[in-house]
This record gives C-alpha cells, sequence and structure tokens, in this order.
C-alpha cells in the first residue's frame, strides 16, 4: 500500500502489488480537489496547522515518521520548523531532502529506517507524526513506544489508521495481497486506536474521522485494471469531477462532512505526552 514497503513478486502480481504499495500516497486524477478536499477536511491550513488543533511553528522540532511522499513534512519544513522524517524507502528520503533543500526549514534531516528502534535520541521532538502505518506493523505497542520515548514533555502526536468502515469495504473489492503482510496486517476499531493510544502513555485530545472521497476512490481503482501513472481511467476521473462539483456547491462542504462520517477512510488521534 505504501511505497516505502517494497519486496519482489512473481510477474503475475507485480502490478496488483504495486498498486497496494503506493496507494495511500498517490494523488487521484485531480490536484486540486484532492487539496481542496483536504483543507476542508482540517488539513494544511493556513494558520499554520497541519491539521486542525496541531498546529506547526518555526520553533518546533518535528519528526514524521512513515513520511511517504513528504507532503506533510513539506508543510512544516515551510513554517520554518526543524524537521526529521524517516522511512524505509531510501529513494523517498533522497527525494524529500532535494526538495526542502532551500525550503524555510530550519534544518532537514532525513533517515532510513525501519523505526524499529528509531535511530534518535530521547525526548528530541516536539510534534511527532505518524500517518497510515500502524495497520503495517508486527508490534503495534512497540513501535508506539518507540515514538512516545523521542517526544519531549509536552509534545503533541498527529496519528492516523485507516477506518474499519472503509477496511471492510476493502475487504470486499481489493485483491487479497492487500491484507497481506507487509501491507494491513490489522484493522483498529475505534476504541482499540484509542486505547492503544492511551495504554502508550499519551493523553488522548482529540479523535475524528474523515476522506469519504477517498474510501469510493479506492474502491473504484481496483476494478479500473489502472496502474499509477497517467492517464487516469475515465471512471477515476469522472469521480474526481463529481467530488469537484459537489464541493463547488451551496451545500457542499455540510454534505462532505456528513459523507466522511458515514464512510471515513482514515481515523485521526491528536495526544500529548505527559508533562
Amino acid at each position: 500500500m505504501l511505497t516505502r514497503f517494497k519486496r519482489m513478486l512473481s510477474p503475475s502480481v507485480q502490478k496488483a502489488e504495486k498498486s497496494v504499495f503506493q496507494a495511500e500516497q498517490t494523488p487521484p486524477p485531480s490536484l486540486d480537489v484532492t487539496m481542496q478536499d483536504a483543507k476542508l477536511t482540517g488539513w494544511f491550513q493556513d494558520s499554520g496547522e497541519l491539521f486542525s488543533d496541531f498546529m506547526v511553528t518555526s520553533e518546533d522540532s518535528v519528526l514524521d515518521v512513515g513520511c511517504g511522499d513528504g507532503g506533510f513534512i513539506s508543510h512544516c519544513a515551510q513554517r520554518g520548523a526543524a524537521v526529521t522524517f524517516v522511512d524505509i524507502d531510501e529513494g523517498k528520503i533522497a527525494e524529500i531532502e532535494l526538495r526542502l533543500k532551500d525550503s524555510p526549514a530550519r534544518q532537514v534531516r532525513g533517515l532510513v529506517s525501519a523505526a524499529n528502534p528509531l535511530p534518535l535520541r530521547d525526548e528530541e521532538f516536539d510534534k511527532v507524526i505518524c500517518t497510515e502505518v500502524m495497520e503495517h506493523v508486527d508490534d503495534p505497542e512497540r513501535f508506539l513506544a518507540e515514538l512516545v520515548r523521542v517526544g519531549k514533555p509536552g509534545a503533541l502526536y498527529l496519528l492516523s489508521v485507516p477506518d474499519p468502515a472503509s477496511e471492510q469495504v476493502q475487504q470486499l473489492v481489493a485483491p487479497p495481497l492487500y491484507f497481506e503482510k507487509p501491507h494491513h496486517i490489522r484493522i483498529f476499531s475505534r476504541d482499540d486506536f484509542r486505547d492503544l493510544v492511551n495504554q502508550s502513555g499519551l493523553i488522548v485530545e482529540k479523535q475524528t474521522t474523515y476522506g469519504f472521497f477517498w474510501s469510493i476512490f479506492w474502491a473504484f481503482f481496483w476494478t479500473c485494471d489502472q496502474d499509477l501513472d497517467q492517464p487516469w481511467h475515465p471512471l477515476l476521473r469522472h469521480w474526481g469531477t463529481t467530488w469537484e462539483t459537489l464541493l463547488s456547491m451551496r451545500d457542499g462542504p455540510r454534505i462532505k462532512q456528513a459523507l466522511d462520517e458515514a464512510l471515513p477512510k482514515s481515523q485521526v488521534i491528536i495526544a500529548r505526552k505527559p508533562t
């Protein structure tokens, strides 16, 4: 599912495997509509918030574990923060380092690591980001303990995993390898996710869901015989256009919110490390 997880596969499944690895990192046909959708959800706010109630400033030292294509850490770099990003995909790390070389970031540091353990000091970061990773790992408790270890007292955490509502749809339409190692080897209920974070010692400040657009996009994706390069299949293009039209209407944002609650792609927790 993520570009950072790669392995050798037989030719008969290479195309499907590529799609699964890259799904959460690959933009749909219209970049404009995905950014519009993201901002309405609470991402990439002009105020400096990466997500609603997760402010990033130039004073922050920010860590993104499982950074993928680097969209989140790039936002933090543009805010002038000191940024560290970790992924097992060496190519992705090199690309992000090059992209952020001339950014306003106070520091740019990329690390190639499976994060078990993290090659970082204790209590180093003010903000810690980890999105759509814990469903892949063998031991989420141990993995999260590493994230907690490197956060300063009072550090704020932005964590996400797929929502069970969209995962249940994927179980019906995605190829079997989507739910095989190293892809999604577990599904977190919302209570399970909250309990995992609480038991790590973090204090949950907010839990929410989002991503109806993505739930439908990936349900459609599997039937399109589509790789991850343009040209996009007409079904995917039309879905992007339909969503863009909805968001432009008077009640579009309200309808989006209702649909995000009904069939979210992801669940998000913002939590704080005790001081």
